[in-house]
């Protein structure tokens, strides 16, 4: 793409921004002065985003500084941003990361069956890319197919909090009562770990694994597993890894084994002791190592304490009584 417009542009020079809409205005009289508009839009997208890159790597790379060298000061710091600011500049210029050409291709009224995966995958392969680009080639595209496919898919719907306590409550109620536990902090557990519901984890077939207190899976699981990036705390920082956990066919089966596998591994011992009392059971449970986040007991907690759940947890008990 023609880029020359931004050979000698600054990043700091207040006026690019009102050429940018000045450009814009003219563009309605012409096409060609629309499509260089838009050129000249889209590099300066390009240029925002390749700074952001840049600032998150320099971000990272601070965890491995000397705190106490000169070359690591805030005057240092900041004509590093301000070279960084610049280059993503020069960068978008020269069209090094490509996305420029494909928000134009995207955005231009002459685009022609274009869509994002098409230039992103280099491969034909997905059946998912060929009927989202009509290439399919037994039938012709049909949108009408792919929704009715993903709206088949298993997937346990939450509206609310109040929707995903009623859901879970009772199958939490049948597995607490077996280890002494107020089921109120099984639900709690289940909410942090899936955000109420909203975010249990899914198979590879688009299925939920029904996993809502997000057990893996090791040697000794039999079943079906779910694959996911997580994020670990090693020395209380957060790191990004690839893990494989249980899948389960109902929020019955995530419960029960829920239950089973506390009852099972003897570091959870103290915790299983400790049932009668929620924030000593919640303690124990992190410090045997249930999860890495160091404040993962104290989380649970705050669930534990929310209007809604004591609300709605309440009246569930009422209702069981009578």
């Amino acid at each position: 793409m023609d880029t020359n417009h931004l050979d000698k542009q600054n990043f700091f020079d207040l006026g690019n921004l009102n050429t940018l809409r000045q450009d814009a205005l003219k563009s309605d009289a012409s096409p060609e002065a629309s499509k260089e508009a838009l050129k000249k839009a889209a590099a300066q997208f390009e240029s925002i985003f390749t700074q952001m890159l840049l600032k998150s790597m320099r971000k990272a790379n601070e965890a491995f500084e000397d705190k106490d060298s000169p070359f690591n000061s805030s005057g240092v710091k900041f004509f590093e941003e301000m070279h960084d600011q610049q280059l993503s500049v020069d960068l978008s210029s020269k069209g090094s990361l490509g996305l420029a050409d494909l928000i134009v291709q995207q955005l231009s009224p002459d685009a022609k069956g274009f869509t994002p995966s098409s230039v992103l995958r280099t491969t034909d392969n997905f059946s998912s890319d060929q009927r989202a680009s009509g290439k399919s080639a037994d039938s012709s595209p049909d949108m009408a197919a792919v929704t009715s496919s993903s709206s088949t898919a298993k997937k346990p719907q939450f509206e609310n909090a109040e929707d995903f306590i009623s859901s879970v409550w009772e199958h939490a109620k049948t597995a607490a009562e077996k280890i002494g536990l107020n089921p109120a902090v099984m639900v709690a557990q289940a909410a942090l770990e899936t955000g109420w519901g909203k975010h249990i984890i899914n198979k590879s077939d688009g299925n939920s694994s029904f996993n809502l207190f997000n057990i893996k899976s090791d040697r000794s699981w039999q079943g079906e597993k779910a694959n996911k990036v997580t994020l670990e705390f090693e020395q209380g920082t957060p790191v990004k890894k690839q893990a494989s956990f249980r899948a389960y066919d109902s929020i019955k089966d995530s419960v029960n084994d829920f239950v089973q596998f506390l009852t099972e591994n003897p570091r959870y011992q103290e915790a299983l002791q400790n049932t009668a009392k929620p924030a000593a059971f919640l303690d124990s449970l992190q410090k045997a190592g249930y999860a890495t986040d160091p404040n993962y007991a104290d989380k649970i907690k705050q669930v534990l304490n929310r209007t809604e759940l004591k609300t709605l947890a309440t009246s569930l008990v009422r209702q069981g009584v009578n």
